[in-house]
């Protein structure tokens, strides 16, 4: 794999040369970038599989290239190598696979270019959306996780649940975070699953039963949920009612 270091301080540049360089199945690439400007440049004419990032640096830091290298179709992977802590969660956001804090240990180092072989967030989008976009939905949904990119069967879901800028897809497994909006999933799914509340859709085949509360309220329980219900809204009641007469 090609690695690109984009880093301000030429002595951190040489370092992280070096332990690459002893690495098996990994060239450094040159020349190195010293800001954010000739990082863009230089993955632009290299085309590098991993870049080493600095984040403070002059000009564009290694946010704003990282955030740039997002609106790409096939981005290289980002390991941040930095001094400061603070910026882990802004790195994930824009779909580093690594994050590094100087002084650099070579077992992090090689233990992160190993993830990197692995596509993230923005490459398993390009990867899994063509087939939405002409009409067939995708056969699994990519999520962040601690464990990195995880896949999810869209035969085990169970429902999405919106809450703010996120959607929470509870499936057999346990749950994860999206950033789609659930509007495009029901949009691109709309087969498979049925809108129960403003913030809900479920699995169609998931449904078992639907039952009314003593105050009046409808409650969805579905196979897989150990007994927890889903509220309904009133004007998705009949709706699901017709839905499960046909099932």
């Amino acid at each position: 794999m090609n690695v690109l270091i984009v880093d301000d301080e030429p002595l951190a540049r040489e370092r992280l040369s070096r332990m690459v360089s002893e690495l098996d199945g990994y060239r450094v690439l040159e020349p190195s970038a010293s800001n954010g400007e000739e990082a863009l440049s230089l993955i632009e004419s290299l085309k590098p599989d991993v870049v080493l990032l600095d984040i403070r640096m002059p000009g564009l830091d290694g946010l704003q290239v990282a955030a740039k290298l997002c609106e790409r179709e096939a981005p290289p992977a980002v390991i941040f190598c930095t001094a400061y802590d603070e910026f882990a969660v802004e790195a994930f956001q824009v779909s580093a696979v690594g994050y590094l804090v100087k002084p650099v240990r070579p077992e992090s180092l090689a233990e992160a270019l190993k993830k990197a072989e692995r596509p993230n967030r923005v490459q398993l989008a390009a990867l899994t959306r063509p087939a939405a976009v002409a009409g067939v939905p995708r056969s699994h949904i990519s999520a962040r996780t601690r464990k990195g990119i995880e896949l999810i069967p869209l035969s085990q879901v169970i429902y999405f649940i919106a809450d703010h800028k996120y959607v929470t897809l509870r499936h057999t497994g346990g749950e994860v975070l999206l950033d789609e909006p659930l509007k495009a999933l029901e949009e691109e799914f709309g087969e498979r699953f049925v809108r129960i509340h403003r913030n809900a859709l479920v699995a169609r085949e998931r449904i078992e039963r639907l039952q009314r509360t003593p105050l009046g309220h409808f409650q969805l329980y579905l196979k897989g949920m150990h007994d927890e219900a889903l509220i309904v809204s009133r004007r998705h009641v009949a709706g699901v009612r017709k839905l499960m007469q046909n099932l």
